[in-house]
């Protein structure tokens, strides 16, 4: 089946009803090697029919369906003949839609519960008669609809499951997606290979073969591209992929924006320009950005600041000739698929994650189209493929930093001085946890400077000086993470040699916040 994009790829369609756990139900299907779309549950019939899926999937979501205003699901798409399962709220939806009944019982089901199967059943073929889920629900279906089984209960007789096969539609009333579903890895396989037909033919070296090929199609014969090249990962990777597709007509632009981690940009320089052999260009612009940031507290400010200052630049050197030759008329950006999943509202702007300096952050009026090579991928994904591009395993496995740079780590205003603080703190934090040999066992590790100032005693002297925060996260898809168990002598060192050797800090905290509810990055 051809997805959006016009490959042959199947395609499963996932509809976002503002669960916590919808991103996982994409990166878990993509770990079957089947492609899949995560579309805001608004997207409409239209839609989701033009992308041929193989299947749908309901997320779950917060709501209770027989409220006003709660977010629905249109009949029609339940009589398309496509393979459907409902997950949760997803449940309740169906048996909503289809003539069963949902109700508020006063028990809240959240957390590890047990399930009994009472039958077989296409989707859970492979459980055990008993089965330890991940609840996660208010309410529940009391009702099945007309025509429908129930394959499985709960322990207080609730319906934690039914079917219909003849229609394919498949509802279960627990999370398969999060890790302490036991046996949810095997429900999703059911449902996408038995019930859906897949067959996983979603792998990062055709990938990288169909993204050439888009881009050729995009840029044409003769145009050119300049792409934004930060040093990290996802930059990184998309910049060999344009190289691949078009050759010298790429040229690759580093920005010091002032806002990088020590020594940044030379490093970067030195490793593509002598290594990669990619012509890559600098322009320091760090006392722009600086001045643009000057009295911006607010993080969304901040990050539509820099996103405007990266875009005019880009043009200003897009239109700078080189050599003679003709200006770029596109910009290559390492855009990711989680970028947009957190920058698009589910349900309006209240819910927006955060904006991207990317994605939401750019200007509405710009000069140059964009190629994204990268737009469809999980940060997982893009580690995959830059192995298969043969990128240095150090870079692939580099921890991201954020594209707005120090600025979103820096809590308050942004200055100069501020900035080589928190430089020199992250150093020595990085430096810390690479002598432990722990660096590639934590997804990502940084720290931020905060608004505060504490009391301290240095050398008999009080002082009055500036609170660093140290965190390290532990996640594969960066959609959800929980907080590294650093050890303590780790800690103990680190804090000691911040203290120590930056003058401006005397005091240093580690976070113990997990996504959600908290976020990675601190804004």
């Amino acid at each position: 089946m051809a997805s959006v994009s016009g490959t042959a790829h199947e395609n499963v369609v996932i509809l976002d009803y503002g669960s916590q756990y919808t991103q996982l139900i994409g990166r878990r299907v993509r770990e079957q090697r089947v492609f899949c779309e995560i579309l805001p549950f608004s997207a409409g019939l239209k839609e989701i029919v033009r992308r041929k899926p193989s299947g749908i999937i309901l997320s779950g979501g917060p709501d209770s369906v027989y409220e006003s205003g709660a977010p629905g699901l249109e009949r029609e798409i339940l009589h398309l003949g496509m393979p459907i399962l409902g997950i949760c709220y997803g449940m309740q939806l169906v048996a909503n839609g289809l003539g069963g009944e949902v109700a508020a019982t006063g028990r809240r089901e959240y957390g590890q519960a047990e399930i009994d199967i009472t039958g077989p059943s296409i989707l859970l073929k492979g459980l055990s008669p008993r089965e330890r889920v991940w609840m996660s629900h208010g309410d529940e279906t009391r009702r099945q609809p007309p025509e429908f089984t129930v394959t499985a209960t709960t322990s207080t007789g609730g319906i934690a499951a039914f079917e219909n096969p003849g229609r394919r539609i498949y509802a279960i009333g627990f999370h398969p997606e999060v890790a302490h579903t036991q046996h949810g890895t095997g429900i999703l396989r059911n449902f996408l290979f038995a019930v859906c037909g897949c067959r996983g033919d979603w792998t990062m070296a055709g990938f990288a073969e169909e993204a050439v090929a888009r881009i050729r199609e995009q840029v044409g014969e003769r145009g050119r591209v300049l792409c934004g090249l930060s040093g990290g990962v996802d930059s990184s990777v998309a910049a060999l992929l344009i190289h691949r597709a078009i050759g010298d007509r790429l040229t690759s632009l580093f920005i010091d924006t002032g806002l990088l981690r020590a020594n940044e940009a030379r490093d970067v320089l030195a490793r593509f320009r002598e290594k990669y052999r990619l012509p890559v260009r600098l322009k320091d612009a760090g006392e722009r950005f600086l001045h643009g940031l000057e009295g911006v507290i607010d993080p969304e400010a901040k990050r539509r600041i820099i996103g405007e200052i990266f875009i005019r630049v880009f043009e200003e050197e897009a239109k700078a000739s080189a050599g003679g030759e003709a200006p770029a008329e596109f910009l290559g950006q390492g855009t990711l698929y989680p970028d947009l999943i957190e920058s698009r509202p589910v349900r309006g702007p209240s819910v927006t994650i955060k904006t991207h300096h990317n994605v939401g952050g750019l200007p509405e009026k710009m000069s140059l189209k964009l190629v994204e090579p990268l737009r469809d991928l999980f940060k997982d994904e893009v580690r995959a493929l830059g192995r298969n591009l043969g990128l240095d395993e150090d870079l692939v496995r580099r921890h991201p930093f954020p594209g707005p740079g120090l600025a979103v780590r820096i809590l308050g205003e942004v200055t100069g001085e501020r900035v080589k603080l928190l430089q020199q703190a992250d150093a020595i934090f990085i430096e810390e946890i690479r002598r432990a040999n722990l660096y590639d066992g934590i997804a990502q590790a940084f720290a931020v400077l905060l608004p505060v100032r504490s009391v301290g005693v240095m050398g008999d002297l009080r002082t009055y000086e500036n609170v660093l925060a140290l965190r390290a996260v532990e996640t594969t898809d960066y959609m959800t993470a929980e907080w590294s168990r650093l050890p303590y002598d780790l800690l103990e060192r680190s804090a000691s040699r911040i203290v120590n050797e930056v003058r401006g800090i005397n005091r240093v905290v580690y976070d113990v916040s997990s996504k959600p509810p908290s976020t990675i990055e601190w804004e």
